[in-house]
């Protein structure tokens, strides 16, 4: 049986993320981690903190602590924002863990050993004001591409260029926004990729065939253009160091590996990290090595996928070993705020922290998949978010449940009713509902969000069309036992939401589920023959009315929120 491994995008370790990072990413790869759970697929979802580079050690200098505490630090204050967001990873690892830098140093060796590493004298900026080399992040200035005056020296976030420092116009230091540089010599290992281009092509020919157009349009632009050497290595003092038996002379002078070369490769570095913890039970390279029955999937915004398409996957090539790699890219545009950009020094945008402070999480992950940035960027509103939470969750879901719990419990006391077998229109309600549960699990199956949000509703509001047509408000005056069959129906859907609904909105599920006094209620999915049945939850189960599910956000929310996150 086939098993399946997720991983998403790595968040950087300096500063909580935004919305547009947890749409992008981590979010949809946890909705799909646990629908196949559901479904009793083995599903083992990985992340981690990506922790080295100089942003980690310019943040730790600004905070007045060692670099190491600092990302712990970090670690801990992102996981813990992740845990409320529902996020269920199976482990949430860190690129400077010592199983990260053991494989990476392996990866490094291997691909030396084969001809695709090679030291180079290379001339490199370095910063007068600062007195010190300036890796790629730490100098800004003009794309030569698009023109974009703020483009680092690693990659264009406005045109996703890769570049060199070297390509940019008018560069400067991001550290003292001097222009006084220079070029001085220096060693650094370079990662062949111009004698790997075949073979990446050749797999990326091979694999991508069902990959999202943005994921395929960005890894063919690389291989158009030509894939070249890129330096692998950096002058800092925290990340990943060259290993002294294969460079004595670069692992003396203090050289690390480049972020890019180590972060993808903290994927399997945390897979162990999560195996080391139970290493009789767990094994993490049936999951990496030959893993011939493992089928992995890759979340990440589209800024990232050069790198896991055809950076990593070079690496992983040119170590000539049997190395997992990825079979499915899912690739996401941006989530902006208002048509612009998230930005924190403007303090601009809902950032994941303060969205937990002002609401639950389900509100959050509803909203960022139903307007998830698949096929082009999208815009976080606050009108567009509050319309959504209150016509679908509140109104649409919440409303369902609170209305069918609380007129059963005051015209049938606290036991579902029996009433009435059921009739056509039951029927008919059941087979709407396997119909729509079956175009459910085709979205989900083929990593469409938002149109598996668009049939998740489409539930739900089956069971609203079902409640207005039978009205057993009117049922209940000419025919008691008519009204207690539509609402043990009614009740029935409760149950099914709860199940289904579970990879979208977890903690609403789990509610609507706790709502029945349920014996041996261990149900993961939903059959179609369930489904066309409707009899999940019998007569006589005991139930309560759970508090309300979904609050309207009110025009005052809306008039606060617009002001304190800069709404335009």
């Amino acid at each position: 049986m086939t098993r399946h491994l997720i991983t998403s995008a790595l968040p950087y370790i300096n500063g909580i993320k935004h919305l547009g990072n947890m749409v992008g990413s981590m979010l949809p790869a946890d909705v799909y981690a646990r629908y196949l759970r559901q479904r009793g697929h083995e599903a083992l979802y990985i992340c981690a903190t990506d922790e080295h580079g100089t942003p980690a050690e310019l943040a730790a200098k600004d905070a007045g602590l060692p670099v190491a505490e600092f990302c712990a630090q970090q670690h801990d204050a992102q996981k813990a924002i992740y845990d409320g967001f529902g996020l269920r990873f199976d482990y949430f690892g860190r690129s400077s863990s010592e199983q990260n830098r053991e494989i990476t140093q392996h990866f490094a060796r291997k691909l030396h050993e084969n001809g695709f590493i090679e030291e180079r004298a290379i001339r490199q900026v370095f910063s007068v004001a600062d007195d010190r080399f300036l890796p790629d992040r730490y100098i800004v200035g003009t794309c030569p591409y698009c023109g974009y005056d703020k483009a680092r020296g690693d990659q264009c976030e406005n045109c996703t260029r890769v570049l060199d420092p070297t390509d940019l116009i008018e560069p400067r230091s991001a550290i003292s926004g001097s222009s006084e540089l220079e070029v001085r010599e220096t060693k650094h290992l370079f990662l062949l990729q111009s004698k790997l281009d075949g073979e990446v092509e050749a797999w990326i020919d091979e694999c991508s065939g069902d990959w999202p157009h943005l994921a395929s349009s960005i890894a063919r632009k690389w291989l158009t253009e030509g894939l070249h050497d890129r330096s692998i290595t950096r002058d800092l003092d925290w990340g990943v160091p060259v290993p002294e038996d294969t460079w004595p002379e670069l692992a003396a002078e203090g050289k690390v590996f480049y972020v890019w070369f180590d972060a993808p490769i903290e994927y399997i570095g945390a897979t162990k990290e999560w195996a080391d913890l139970e290493p009789a039970t767990r094994d993490w390279k049936s999951w990496w090595y030959e893993a011939s029955d493992v089928q992995y999937t890759q979340f990440m915004a589209k800024d990232n996928v050069p790198f896991h398409t055809v950076m990593f996957p070079a690496s992983q090539i040119g170590t000539r070993e049997p190395w997992k790699r990825v079979d499915h890219v899912k690739a996401f545009n941006w989530l902006n705020y208002y048509g612009g950009k998230f930005s924190t020094s403007q303090q601009r945008g809902v950032f994941t922290d303060a969205a937990l402070e002002l609401l639950p999480a389900d509100y959050w992950r509803y909203f960022l998949l139903a307007h998830a940035p698949e096929s082009d960027d999208t815009s976080f509103t606050w009108e567009l978010f509050a319309s959504s939470v209150n016509k679908d969750l509140a109104d649409t879901l919440g409303n369902f449940v609170n209305r069918v719990l609380s007129f059963s419990r005051k015209r049938f006391g606290d036991d579902v009713p029996e009433g009435k077998p059921a009739g056509p229109a039951e029927q008919k309600l059941g087979e709407e509902i396997a119909r729509l549960l079956a175009e459910y699990e085709s979205q989900l199956e083929a990593l469409q969000f938002r149109k598996a949000t668009q049939a998740l509703r489409a539930l739900w509001s089956a069971g609203n069309s079902y409640l207005e047509e039978k009205a057993p408000w009117l049922e209940i005056k000419a025919d008691p036992e008519a009204a207690a069959l539509t609402l043990r129906t009614a009740m029935n859907l409760i149950h099914l939401y709860a199940v289904v609904s579970e990879p979208f909105i977890p903690s609403s599920a789990r509610a609507m589920r706790e709502a029945f006094d349920l014996a041996g209620d261990d149900a993961t999915w939903v059959s179609a023959e369930e489904a066309r049945a409707l009899s999940a939850v019998p007569a006589g189960t005991a139930f309560t009315v759970p508090p309300v599910l979904f609050a309207k956000i009110t025009d005052d929310d809306l008039e606060a929120w617009r002001e304190r996150f800069g709404a335009q």
